[in-house]
């Protein structure tokens, strides 16, 4: 089982992280609109799965603000996905306040599912810890899993890799 931090302090993960060539764990996730997503409506694309905490804190705002702007150097073949328990509410209202257009937000607020099948599920705080997951033609291509919750993922670790991909 995989282990992260919060200042120093292990916190509990639920599930387990998904191999690298494994087949990607099917999801349903709540787009800003109330409707659903599914794994399938990805197809074609190299999926970059960005998974965070909560919008609402410095480092996520960071983090995601990040991939937003480097987004926009990525071929049309990339779908840069946020994945978060925020509501999709607040999901909106920091999409517009941050102005990210660029990288999607769903949430996995309705039953934890995600979080769960992915292996990063916080089980103390209800909420998701700070990974990335590229899928490539329904098969995992890349796992980051970032060991401090507070720190920032391996941009040019992800970068490289989903470049590598298209």
């Amino acid at each position: 089982m995989a282990s992260v931090t919060f200042q120093g302090t292990p916190q509990n993960l639920v599930g387990e992280l998904p191999a690298v060539g494994a087949a990607a764990p099917e999801f349903i996730l709540v787009d800003n609109g109330l409707g659903h997503k599914t794994l399938a409506e990805y197809e074609g694309k190299v999926l970059v799965l960005v998974t965070v905490p909560s919008l609402d804190t410095p480092v996520c705002d960071m983090e995601v603000r990040r991939f937003n702007q480097e987004a926009a150097a990525l071929s049309d073949k990339v779908a840069i996905v946020c994945v978060s328990r925020d509501l999709p509410f607040a999901q909106a209202r920091w999409c517009g306040a941050a102005g990210v257009k660029a990288v999607e937000t769903l949430s996995d607020y309705v039953d934890g599912h995600f979080g769960v099948a992915y292996g990063v599920y916080l089980e103390d705080w209800n909420l998701l810890a700070r990974s990335v997951f590229i899928v490539k033609d329904g098969k995992v291509a890349y796992v980051q899993l970032v060991n401090e919750i507070a720190d920032q993922p391996d941009f040019d670790a992800v970068l490289a890799a989903i470049k590598a991909l298209v």
